[in-house]
């Protein structure tokens, strides 16, 4: 399971794991020991979220509605570093923009130190957003949220789902590329290293990408903007 995972990454190799931590339809004793068992482990690194509202109808925990919530818990009982969510183009349950930076400002209150956005295709949304953090005085690191497209209809519905925007421009480079994945490669990788590049001419350093289980395509895009694997 993921926690045994992330606590084996962290015991077998010289990296740094944060282990993702959502709370919806759990309890609190459940993410007490969760939480418990993460800092006795060494982890000192959670990102925080609220997670996906559960389809069935059948009753669930109330102990958390939002990630706030998770936040305060965690931060009571453990000094973790903790990492939250933040939506350039607005979560699908918001009703402005200024609400984005209310909950994000709440979020960093409680002790949030890092922000990492969902994923977004126009890098204006990003660039925008931070300006308006820096002009509230939200001044914590905002990584951008980087997401290689390799199906692009999932991505598509995904992306709907979020209230993120795909522009026209990037539908039409994945036209006839249903049943060629390897092309839809060589076409996410491109679309990326542009997109990063422009983040890098903003002076954005620091990157997430959400591999989506396809870790492959995050590592040649590392390579290609620079990053070079250490050797002993």
């Amino acid at each position: 399971n993921t926690h045994n995972l992330v606590k084996e990454i962290k015991k077998k190799t010289s990296l740094k794991p944060a282990a993702h931590l959502t709370c919806i339809g759990s309890t609190q004793a459940e993410i007490e020991k969760i939480a418990e068992d993460y800092w006795e482990a060494g982890i000192r690194d959670i990102v925080a979220l609220r997670g996906d509202k559960p389809k069935q109808k059948k009753p669930f925990s109330n102990d958390f509605r939002y990630a706030t919530d998770l936040i305060a818990l965690l931060k009571k009982k453990f000094d973790f570093n903790i990492t939250v969510s933040a939506y350039p183009e607005m979560h699908p349950d918001s009703l402005s923009l200024e609400q984005e930076y209310d909950v994000l400002k709440k979020k960093i209150d409680l002790g949030a130190c890092k922000a990492i956005t969902q994923f977004f295709f126009e890098s204006n949304f990003f660039i925008d957003f931070i300006d308006g953090a820096i002009k509230r005085g939200i001044n914590i690191p905002i990584v951008p949220g980087i997401l290689p497209v390799t199906n692009c209809k999932k991505t598509i519905e995904f992306a709907k789902k979020m209230n993120c925007n795909m522009p026209k421009s990037l539908l039409k480079m994945f036209e006839g590329l249903d049943s060629d994945p390897d092309t839809r490669k060589l076409v996410a990788a491109t679309i990326v290293y542009d997109q990063c590049q422009t983040l890098i001419s903003e002076g954005i350093e620091d990157f997430h990408f959400y591999t989506l289980n396809r870790a492959d395509l995050s590592f040649a895009i590392c390579h290609i903007l620079g990053l070079r694997t250490l050797k002993d």
